[in-house]
């Protein structure tokens, strides 16, 4: 699957995770049959990303699948099928919680192992519990009209998931959709995504938001946010916040994400890596690899054996030979690369460095782009599309009635389109590391190419972070929804942390 854009003429406003969210991608069974990922795609690109779209979307993932019978009738009755109930809707606070979830004292930890998620909150999962039934095949119509009933906008406001907060703080992560969150004196934003940063908006009075300078700058830029309550943190510096020790790190994702790492007065740290692809030069980190962590908030969106990417850099190489050889046979080929309003820019940036042609963006995308302080960007844009054959549409733009009508109006410079979408959803197992297998769509002069080129951890490199790392305990933020999912995540954790 691929991404999609919730509004494709404005590069301030998307959605990232696949076509609606990573977490989203098991529900997707339940559309054009089990499993039915190419049925289901079609009906996903003729899918228009409204606000309720994305709302509904977002409630699925924190109000989980439908509850089994056996939690709610355990609901009321205070013990484990209260918490039951609390967590497979994952819709409460950490301090409603079993006292028995706090974290161990630093000197203790080492005897922790990582135990399924019931164990993990000091719970133990009642034996009545199981998966939820299979659900009845939903045409997309279908889906979203039965989903629109517990949307936010005809429920009570949500509680921010446990999973958004850091215990025994004032602190809060990527949860802006949930109004003014009670105890939460600052929120912080790991990156500019919508899937992070949405419920933010220009009359945003709740609290200090925490972010690096470059996510403030598109605060400011693409959300008209008030100064006031942007703070900027530099990355690789520490601040005290509330009593609590606080820096940023790289995140290697999207320009200005970041790692959040805090250490409370009492010793116990936690790590939150928002989105992040893993990478060595992590382990070089001095605050990773001197000092232990206590918790971790592990992206997880694709903790799944069957996704290896490549490298980075490998798919790079593969995207320039690929499209020098497109120019070879047809010069007057243009060349697009599908992104998403902020990520991707190494894909179209490598390109433009290796035919030493200028970067076509419309202006809302230019100005976020410049916002970035990069020289080499910053210097390389144009703002007429006659001046080069490299342009950046919105990565739901690379379908072949756009890109067909996109050729029309440059009829007059160019016979072809040879068009990139890079995502880690377009990987494949049998494709493997082996990029040259990868075998593109073509429609007269239409052709497009989807590489894996992930800003995501494969599960690979999922595996050798947390090996590195050794934390106590692993809390994954995505692909929460299902009790499968977690289950087979905890069994991961538990074979990563053995050593």
């Amino acid at each position: 699957m691929c991404a999609s854009e919730a509004k494709p003429d404005s590069s301030c406003f998307f959605f990232q995770k696949g076509f609606a969210a990573a977490s989203f991608h098991s529900k997707m069974s339940t559309i054009g049959g089990a499993g039915g990922e190419n049925d289901s795609k079609e009906e996903w690109n003729e899918f228009e990303w409204s606000e309720d779209a994305l709302s509904i979307i977002e409630n699925i993932e924190e109000q989980s699948y439908q509850m089994h019978p056996s939690i709610k009738q355990e609901e009321g009755d205070g013990g484990e099928g209260s918490f039951a109930a609390e967590f497979y809707r994952c819709g409460t606070e950490w301090s409603c919680l079993s006292p028995a979830a706090e974290v161990v004292e630093p000197s203790h930890s080492r005897n922790l192992k990582q135990a399924n998620l019931w164990q993990m909150w000091g719970q133990n999962k009642p034996s009545s519990l199981s998966s939820p039934p299979p659900q009845k095949k939903l045409k997309l119509s279908q889906f979203c009209s039965q989903a629109a009933s517990s949307s936010p906008k005809h429920n009570r406001p949500r509680a921010c998931p446990f999973y958004k907060r850091i215990p025994d703080t004032g602190f809060s992560v990527d949860a802006f959709r949930y109004g003014p969150i009670p105890g939460c004196s600052a929120y912080f934003l790991t990156h500019f995504h919508y899937d992070h940063y949405g419920g933010l908006t220009k009359g945003w009075s709740h609290g200090p938001v925490y972010c690096t300078p470059l996510t403030a700058r598109l605060l400011t830029i693409c959300l008209s946010l008030d100064s006031l309550y942007i703070h900027p943190l530099e990355l690789d510096k520490e601040y005290v916040i509330q009593g609590v020790k606080v820096t940023l790190l790289e995140a290697n994702h999207c320009p200005g994400a970041a790692l959040l790492h805090f250490r409370l007065p009492t010793g116990i740290c936690y790590l939150h890596t928002g989105d992040f692809r893993a990478s060595k030069l992590m382990q070089a980190y001095p605050l990773l690899a001197n000092n232990r962590v206590n918790v971790l908030y592990l992206d997880t969106t694709y903790c799944n054996p069957k996704y290896k990417f490549p490298s980075k850099e490998d798919v790079l190489s593969y995207v320039v030979r690929v499209t020098k050889s497109s120019l070879k046979k047809q010069p007057k080929t243009l060349v697009v690369v599908g992104a998403y309003s902020i990520g991707k820019e190494s894909v179209y940036l490598a390109i433009s460095k290796a035919l030493g042609v200028k970067i076509y963006a419309n202006n809302s995308r230019r100005r976020t782009l410049k916002s970035f302080g990069w020289p080499d960007l910053s210097t390389n844009l144009c703002t007429q599309a006659t001046d080069t054959c490299l342009h950046v549409l919105p990565i739901s733009s690379l379908r072949y009635e756009t890109l067909k009508d996109y050729l029309k109006n440059h009829a007059n410079q160019y016979a072809a389109v040879l068009a990139f979408r890079p995502t880690g959803w377009t990987y494949s197992e049998g494709l493997g590391r082996e990029l040259d297998l990868i075998k593109p769509s073509t429609r007269g002069n239409i052709t497009i190419y989807g590489v894996p080129y992930s800003e995501h951890s494969s599960f690979t490199e999922l595996r050798e972070f947390v090996e590195f790392l050794k934390p106590d305990k692993i809390i994954p933020t995505v692909n929460v929804g299902n009790p499968d999912n977690r289950d087979k995540m905890q069994s991961h954790f538990r074979e990563w942390l053995k050593g």
